[in-house]
């Protein structure tokens, strides 16, 4: 189980490989959310997302044996990205399984970054099921993208550095929104928190429709989507919390917060206008929510972790329509 001696270890494994990202402002989302908005940009991670903190992890922390043999994992994306990056980085071979409709750029990149993809239908096939078998057949590591330990530590990472950059600016309360799918990250914020910034808290957003840990969370017990694909925030969408993270966001968390489609593609639009950043929609969520949830949130500063950037140049084009 994750923890925070297992967080802070992974910050150490984490010095020199890692960007510690900043915490940015604008006023005029300030007026938007109708209080003071801090958003921590990790779309500007290694890879473009917070998912390279998890993957260095875990293969960091792997006995030399294990790490040699190569690592696989499944993922739509961003934690793909992030294995296939850092297992180069590691010099070892990385397996990435990854759906068919998974956003263009995305595919590109895992292979660009050295990962060998295979691809699935993710309406037909299980993702758990190829990769335990191929990690069965070839003596492979396998990373899972968020009930993994160690995956959930190295995500913790981003809590650590939020949490001494908030008290550096007198942030001591409030809501921390964070984009969530199967809860890594947020669960490992949420731990960070705890015992670095107790009066900061963690609260999951996500799109409505796949917002199965915000149910979770108000029934208290794990619930599941629907539906496994259909969203523009393809990578936010998981089919229920992890068996490890639901229960550090049920003793930590808040409750969960849910944005429409085109609330999301507006946040990626207003982040780009006022902070020049980059965002996918499933990494704006939680902006969003700051921006259009505002009488579902407490304090006087709110803290946004912007989880993601990797997204197509037509999706972003259609979110800057909401420009013009």
């Amino acid at each position: 189980m994750s923890n925070i001696d297992m967080i802070e270890a992974a910050a150490d494994r984490l010095k020199g490989h890692v960007r510690e990202t900043p915490l940015l402002s604008s006023p005029f989302l300030d007026e938007i959310a109708g209080r003071r908005v801090l958003v921590k940009p990790e779309c500007l991670q290694h890879t473009g997302s917070f998912k390279f903190r998890g993957a260095w992890s875990a293969i960091s922390a792997l006995d030399d044996a294990a790490r040699n043999r190569g690592v696989i994992a499944y993922s739509s994306g961003n934690h793909a990205q992030g294995v296939a990056y850092a297992a180069a980085q590691h010099g070892i071979s990385s397996v990435i399984v990854m759906p068919s409709d998974a956003p263009k750029l995305k595919i590109e990149n895992t292979r660009a970054l050295g990962g060998e993809v295979i691809l699935y239908d993710r309406a037909t096939e299980s993702r758990e099921d190829i990769g335990e078998a191929l990690a069965t057949e070839r003596g492979l590591t396998l990373i899972r993208p968020y009930d993994e330990p160690q995956v959930i530590a190295g995500q913790g990472t981003t809590g650590l550095e939020l949490a001494r950059q908030a008290l550096e600016l007198d942030v001591t309360e409030g809501d921390v929104l964070v984009c969530c799918g199967g809860g890594g990250l947020t669960s490992g914020i949420a731990l960070a928190l705890e015992h670095h910034a107790p009066g900061l808290r963690a609260r999951p957003c996500e799109p409505e429709g796949f917002d199965d840990v915000k149910r979770s969370l108000q029934v208290g017990a794990i619930q599941s989507n629907n539906a496994s694909s259909g969203n523009i925030c393809d990578a936010i969408l998981t089919p229920q919390p992890g068996l490890i993270t639901f229960p550090i966001l049920q003793r930590l968390c808040g409750p969960g917060l849910a944005v429409s489609e085109q609330e999301a593609l507006h946040a990626v639009a207003l982040a780009f206008l006022r902070l020049k950043i980059v965002l996918e929609p499933g990494g704006a969520v939680s902006l969003a929510s700051a921006l259009f949830r505002k009488d579902q949130i407490e304090g006087d500063t709110v803290i946004v972790v912007a989880s993601g950037g990797n997204v197509d140049p037509q999706i972003f084009e259609q979110a800057l329509e909401f420009l013009t």
